[in-house]
């Protein structure tokens, strides 16, 4: 099962299911379900997976339908368009979960720790920020006006229930400020929270649409003035640790709630001289949950 959340002008958010190239709004504002968070809040109550409770409210009563294309459009409040998929009261992220990227950062610092962290029993695991630091489909990243080298970081995520199970997957963008973990790894926060550092969408999809989630190709483009000068694929397979090993780290003395995000590592490292710009536009693939778009900002002291 496939969903998304999506605006619609004089009425709000919505909810849709996706059924081939449409969307249908399925958002039950009258049995307290107005976004994605309070279907998996209820399926969780009701000891359901998501896709069984969509299934058992859905009703045969007459719905709005809009075509995909028709919502993957810039925000516009007078317009239809996507919006983040889920609103996650936490967003936290795992680091050099594939050696590609222990390799990287070990070569940047020309030190062990990533080494280590890629290699030893306990991940690195950070918090990436909330709801407030996450934008979703055609929603403009961010890079931070101290920084030279800020680059996308392509990850499939999880969506966790409230007892840290996956409830659903997504794309994440954990947008980074590599040359400021560069200089200094305690500089990670400054590096990964700011604005617009994390990207989430188009769709959230229940574990049926990914029957194997460790053989999952993801694609990263990064366009500038209508070109393509960065492109790359990764898998999934690559991955040394488990979902479950990522999960059980991040809940230990550490209560997550529910429709919360795990980023799971990046596998696609993108080079200096491609660093993002302004105006650039990053696709980030992963069928089947889509193509999470967005155009880059460099903020300014002023905004």
């Amino acid at each position: 099962m496939k969903l998304v959340q999506f605006w619609r002008p004089n009425v709000g958010y919505r909810v849709g299911l996706v059924r081939s190239e449409n969307v249908i709004d399925i958002t039950m504002p009258e049995m307290g379900l107005k976004s994605t968070n309070d279907f998996i809040e209820n399926a969780t109550a009701g000891g359901l997976s998501l896709a069984e409770f969509v299934e058992r409210v859905l009703n045969a009563q007459p719905r709005a339908v809009y075509s995909w294309s028709e919502l993957d459009t810039p925000r516009d409040l007078y317009a239809p368009h996507f919006a983040l998929p889920v609103l996650p009261p936490e967003v936290w992220a795992a680091g050099v979960t594939y050696k590609r990227s222990a390799e990287f950062r070990t070569g940047e610092t020309q030190e062990t720790i990533y080494d280590r962290a890629h290699f030893e029993a306990r991940p690195e695991i950070f918090f990436k920020g909330g709801v407030s630091r996450c934008v979703g489909p055609n929603q403009p990243i961010g890079i931070r006006r101290d920084s030279t080298f800020t680059a996308p970081e392509p990850e499939l995520a999880l969506v966790l229930g409230h007892r840290g199970e996956i409830i659903a997957y997504t794309i994440a963008n954990d947008v980074s400020a590599w040359d400021i973990e560069r200089d200094n790894p305690l500089y990670l926060p400054q590096s990964k929270v700011f604005r617009g550092a994390c990207a989430l969408g188009p769709s959230i999809v229940t574990p049926d649409e990914l029957p194997n989630p460790y053989e999952v190709d993801i694609h990263c483009r990064i366009t500038r003035g209508g070109e393509i000068i960065f492109q790359e694929s990764s898998n999934t397979s690559r991955l040394k640790r488990t979902f479950e090993e990522l999960i059980d780290y991040l809940l230990r003395d550490n209560p997550v709630p529910g429709a919360s995000v795990l980023c799971t590592g990046t596998g696609i490292i993108v080079p200096q001289e491609c660093a993002l710009q302004d105006g650039d536009v990053v696709e980030i693939e992963i069928p089947p949950i889509g193509v999470l778009r967005n155009p880059v900002k460099k903020w300014g002291s002023t905004q």
